[in-house]
This record gives structure tokens, C-alpha cells and sequence, in this order.
């Protein structure tokens, strides 16, 4: 199986500006049987390095949480625990030496929440997938069909406008509507729950499947991290790993297909906004995807935020407004519009992942998050949820912090 991280230090995974930014993250040290919240700074020799603040922030839900989290992060002083290099280089469960320490997810106690068909193509292929009922031979004949009906008209169109709903007048008299374009072009957004807090896998670590798939793709996006108060404080890259043979049966299984063992990866790092990143900037992204199989498949695309049919704050006002409380505050993946369509095997049977592959998805301001997929069981089993955390602050002395 080829390694994760093939080619891939410190460097190649932050954002092209390095540690310009305020940049938090999570590691697991041995030595405290738990995880720690660290800054990204320049070290000695200029070479990036990860500093313990936990004993500020015992958590990535309270750095959040205060009035100017980019500020405080770098007020935040502590211990260095090691160069970024040597810890990611640690991180793959193949090779690590569990007596120091990797790399984590960098979020903890968040909800972890997702938007869906928030852009049109991906829009279209969600309507495949619910014609087709799974069966990925009669994707292509049904593209053609579905691409006659809506063309191109959806990426010019404002969600809930007069002019969506005209169209969606036409569609449903064509017999073509869709649970799809109900929430790709309706007035409502398509908000779910992605993964429980502290399930996620961070940069360097496997990423699950479910091994009764037949039909998966990866789904590059970004995701921001939003406090309790509804304020936007930063953002991360994320795999929203899909299949789509259970969401395309039923979207009644959409808990099914999209909430699974380490089947929601997240990383590298946390960027806090600051007068250098800001919402904007993830406004202006484009966010990369490249998958790189064993059987020697490669795939590639893009997904430029700027094509996105629902503005990032009105998904968040959508997902918390005033009728959703999260204390702790959520992660937002914001969608994407890159569906593979490119066969990997059989004419016709389009993109599907093989165990081994690697995606490695990218953002010039987020940096690199890097994951080879395998099935869900065959992953680091999650075992550390929120209980076990309260305990190791506790025994840390950090709850009072």
C-alpha cells in the first residue's frame, strides 16, 4: 500500500504563505495520554514548529470562543513540542512510533455539520444518482438526459428566487423535479450532520469506506469553523467522503452514506481570520482534488468557491439562525461541485474509489489534507470521545483554564 505522506513535509501541506497565518491544530501526546491544542510558528532556523497551548486553551472549542481567536492564538504562549516535519512524518498509523507525538483533526467539540447541493453540477449529479437508484450503468444515459432539461441556466440562478422557481415549475411539469433541485435551487438549504465531535481524522491519517459501497467519490471542500455565536472564525479544507450508491437508493440513507468510521477528514489546520484571511478569502478560493490509486488511476479537479450557489454566511445563518443552538459551536462543509464522472474501470461505470487510493485535496490560503482511503473497520477505530476528554483535563489539571 503506498505510503500517505510520499513526498509530502511540512512545507507541502501549509498554506502557500507558511505560518504567516494563525494556524491552530491538534496532536495526540502520548506523554499526556491525550491531545493538546498547538499554535503553527516559525521555529528555529525558520523551520515550522508546533507549540503546546493547551494550558490556555484546553480546547479548540474555547480558542473560538473568545472575542478575537486569531489574536489570542498568537498572545498564547507554551511549550514547543516539536517540528512540524517530525510530527507529521509521525502521523500515519503505519509507521508511527505511538511514543510520540501525531497529528489530529483540528477541531474537537464542535457539531460537525455539511451543506449539500450548493452547486449546480454537483447539483445534477445528485439528481443522477437519485434517477439511477444507485446503478452507476445508467448514470450516463440519464446525464444526457438531465443536462437536455437544465443546461447550464442553474449557475446563473439565486437559490428561492422568482426565477428558480419558474424553472422548477417547468421541471415539474416535464415530470423531471427532484428532492435534488429542491435544495439546489428551492429557498430552503440542505443542512445535515456530518460526523459526531471528535470523530474526525486530521492530515496523514486514514479515511473509511464503507465496505458495502460499490459507487464513492471524494468530496473536496472547505469547511469553516463558526463560535456559538454565530460568528465566522476560520476555516479548514475537509473530505466529505460520499457513496453514492446509498444516497442515490434512498435519501433517506443519507446518515448511512455519509457518516461513517473516519469517513470525515479535516485539515491540516485550523486558519483563524485576521486581517491577512478572511471570509472573503474562502469566498475566492479554489479548492484542488487529486486522487492517485495503487492500480495507477489518477483523477484530478477543481472546485472554485466563487461558482457556489448559496453564500457561505447564508448557509451558516441556515444551519444555526435562530432556531439552532450550538453551544460548542460547528464546522460547516460548505459543499462542492466536483462530481468524477471519468470511468475507472468499465465504460459507463464511472469513478469509484479503490482501497489504497490517496486524495490529497488543496487551497492556497488552507494548505493540504492529505488521506488514503481504506474501509471503515480497517481504520484506527475511534475510541477517544468526549467523556474520555473531560477526564485527561481533569487529570491534566486543565478544566479550570
Amino acid at each position: 500500500m503506498q505510503p500517505i505522506l510520499d513526498a509530502f513535509d511540512a512545507r507541502a501541506i501549509l498554506p502557500e504563505d507558511g505560518v504567516a497565518g494563525a494556524l491552530a491544530g491538534r496532536i495526540w501526546r502520548p506523554d499526556m495520554s491525550g491531545p493538546s491544542v498547538v499554535a503553527v510558528r516559525e521555529g528555529t532556523g525558520g523551520a515550522p514548529e508546533l507549540v503546546d497551548i493547551t494550558g490556555a486553551f484546553p480546547t479548540i472549542r474555547d480558542l473560538c470562543e473568545t472575542p478575537d481567536p486569531a489574536a489570542a492564538l498568537r498572545r498564547a504562549t507554551g511549550e514547543t513540542v516539536g517540528s512540524l516535519d517530525a510530527i507529521l512524518a509521525n502521523t500515519p498509523p503505519e509507521t508511527r512510533d505511538a511514543s510520540k507525538p501525531w497529528l489530529l483533526a483540528p477541531i474537537d467539540l464542535q457539531a460537525v455539520k455539511a451543506a449539500g447541493v450548493t452547486f449546480a453540477v454537483s447539483m445534477l449529479e445528485r439528481v443522477i444518482e437519485e434517477r439511477a437508484r444507485g446503478n452507476p450503468d445508467a448514470a450516463a444515459a440519464i446525464r444526457l438526459e438531465v443536462g437536455r432539461l437544465v443546461g447550464d441556466d442553474l449557475r446563473r440562478l439565486k437559490p428561492g428566487s422568482p426565477e428558480a422557481m419558474a424553472l422548477k415549475s417547468v421541471l415539474v411539469a416535464q415530470g423531471a423535479w427532484s428532492q435534488y433541485l429542491e435544495v439546489g435551487i428551492g429557498p430552503d438549504a440542505e443542512i445535515f450532520t456530518k460526523a459526531q465531535p471528535l470523530s474526525s481524522v486530521g492530515c496523514g491519517q486514514e479515511a473509511g469506506l464503507h465496505p458495502g459501497s460499490q459507487w464513492n467519490n471524494p468530496e473536496p471542500e472547505v469547511a469553516l469553523v463558526v463560535a456559538s455565536d454565530q460568528r465566522i472564525v476560520g476555516a479548514t479544507l475537509g473530505n466529505d467522503v460520499n457513496l453514492r450508491d446509498f444516497e442515490g437508493r434512498s435519501a433517506l440513507l443519507l446518515g448511512k452514506a455519509k457518516d461513517n468510521a473516519a469517513s470525515c477528514a479535516l485539515g491540516p489546520f485550523l486558519r483563524l481570520f485576521d486581517g491577512g484571511f478572511s471570509l472573503d478569502h474562502v469566498r475566492r478560493t479554489v479548492v484542488s482534488l487529486e486522487v492517485s490509486g495503487e492500480d495507477g488511476f489518477r483523477l484530478s479537479g477543481t472546485s472554485p468557491l466563487s461558482e457556489i450557489s448559496r453564500d457561505p454566511a447564508d448557509l451558516v445563518e441556515a444551519m444555526m439562525g435562530g432556531t439552532h443552538q450550538y453551544p460548542d459551536g460547528a464546522v460547516l462543509f460548505l459543499g462542492t461541485m466536483f462530481a468524477p464522472v471519468e470511468d475507472r474501470g468499465a465504460p459507463g461505470q464511472g469513478f469509484t474509489h479503490k482501497v489504497g487510493d490517496r486524495v490529497v485535496i488543496r487551497s492556497p490560503g488552507l494548505g493540504a489534507l492529505v488521506n488514503r482511503m481504506r474501509h471503515c473497520q480497517d481504520c484506527e477505530p475511534w475510541t477517544f470521545g468526549a467523556a474520555a476528554l473531560m477526564r485527561n483535563l481533569a487529570a491534566r489539571g486543565l478544566l479550570g483554564a
